[in-house]
């Protein structure tokens, strides 16, 4: 298992290279404000999207020059109210409540990798374990969604990722041979 996560690791590190070029926002780090690649740990299994398909993003992830600076740390997904929310990927609930003016739901994957999905009606606890594609609970209201969409933020130990690092959203790479080598 150890040996199969580290391969994978090591293809999307190669794969991120070879794409060509992404926008910095795609894979910047907030903290230090530069577009340093980041690579996120590989489970056995995909994650998913919070939300039922189809799947229509309506505001991408924008990484921000510094920690405090203007970005968007995450990406919104169409979602009605009431819509169903899973989890999208294995983890534990760790904290399921009420911050500001609506629901936020956030869940620890392990290996540094925490999601946070609002607005969100969690149906689940903190402390709960859930699997991929479980429902966790439903669309709410707040935020700046407006009952719209779900917002859904990703952090690799501490920092902002693009959730497309984990979803597959990223271009395929092809790799071809060097022409006249």
């Amino acid at each position: 298992m150890a040996t199969r996560r580290a391969g994978i690791g090591l293809a999307i590190t190669v794969a991120l290279v070879s794409i060509g070029p992404l926008p910095a926002s795609a894979l910047a780090s907030p903290h230090d404000g530069s577009a340093r690649a980041r690579t996120a740990p590989v489970s056995d299994d995909p994650w998913r999207w919070p939300v039922p398909a189809p799947i229509r993003v309506v505001a991408p992830f924008r990484a921000p020059a510094t920690p405090y600076a203007a970005g968007h740390r995450g990406i919104d997904v169409a979602a009605e109210r009431g819509a169903l929310v899973l989890a999208p990927a294995d983890g534990v609930v760790s904290f399921a409540g009420t911050v500001v003016d609506r629901g936020v739901l956030a869940i620890d994957h392990g290996g540094g990798l925490v999601s946070a999905i609002e607005p969100v009606e969690a149906v689940v606890a903190a402390g709960s374990s859930v699997r991929a594609g479980q429902v966790v609970g439903r669309v709410g209201a707040g935020g700046h969604c407006a009952s719209q969409c779900v917002h859904f933020g990703v952090r690799l130990d501490g920092e902002y990722v693009s959730p497309f690092l984990l979803l597959g959203g990223l271009p395929r790479a092809v790799l071809l041979p060097l022409v006249g080598a």
